[in-house]
């Protein structure tokens, strides 16, 4: 049966806090499958792996996502954890403990580097209404044609047309500065910044890699943003395990 792969933590961790669930904290608690397997840690040296058995029909159903990310989350809490992305498998436990042997080095350095810190995902899109507003109000060329076709009742198809393809123009224009805008606004609150896949439909889409101390300061970043940008609807995930910053070298530890 293959290895399902949680994260990589020092061994031994940090000791929970007292009335956790056993002497490991993690040890034991639901993984990912159904009925749920439970979570092990396999150790080589300093380093160990959160994993437990893989099921046979591994798909990304909502129950298993819960579950892989409550696993990340409470090894967190205890102590830096080097996060894999759901679906990581070895062929066995025997594999993850060569790749912890081969790769102790780089594991270690990573896993100095993201103790306690989390990541928080912003997602950033034009309140259409709200930009349309502003656009009009920075571009008088623009506002006179509008105020020109009000007049014309409206104006014919042609007119409709040149002044649609004019306004989502000048909106695309935003987006490039918006996305920026947003970047410089929350960076100084951040260790480290990383921008998501292109092409989902969102003008931002980055991660920050945040102190556990600094997340309050970082919030409170977001929210001075969204009063002095009230055309942008923004959206915040976290914390989260710093899946976006994790390196993990060459190749990930198991196929």
């Amino acid at each position: 049966m293959s290895t399902y792969i949680y994260g990589i933590i020092r061994s031994p961790h940090p000791n929970p806090p007292d009335g956790a669930r056993n002497t490991n904290g993690i040890d034991g608690m639901d993984g990912i499958g159904e009925p749920p397997r439970p979570v092990r840690i396999v150790r080589r040296g300093e380093l160990a792996a959160l994993v437990s058995d893989a099921p046979g029909d591994l798909k990304p159903k909502q129950r298993d996502l819960l579950a892989h990310h409550n696993v990340l989350s409470e090894a967190g809490i205890l102590g830096a954890v080097l996060p894999m992305r759901f679906g990581s498998l070895a062929p066995d436990d025997e594999a993850v403990l060569t790749v912890l042997a081969e790769r102790a080095d780089h594991y270690a350095e990573r896993l100095c580097a993201l103790d306690s810190r989390v990541e928080y995902n912003v997602k950033a899109s034009h309140n259409e209404r709200a930009v349309l507003h502003q656009v009009l109000a920075e571009n008088p060329e623009l506002r006179a044609m509008v105020e020109a076709n009000q007049l014309a009742g409206g104006g014919d198809h042609e007119q409709k047309l040149q002044l649609g393809e004019k306004v989502s123009a000048t909106v695309r224009a935003r987006e490039a500065g918006d996305a920026d805008h947003v970047r410089r606004a929350l960076e100084p609150t951040a260790e480290a910044a990383c921008p998501g896949p292109e092409g989902t439909g969102w003008l931002a889409d980055i991660s920050f890699l945040v102190h556990r101390e600094a997340a309050a300061g970082f919030l409170s970043a977001v929210a001075e943003l969204r009063v002095d940008q009230p055309h942008l609807d923004l959206r915040v995930r976290g914390p989260l395990p710093p899946y976006s910053f994790v390196d993990p070298g060459p190749a990930e530890p198991a196929g």
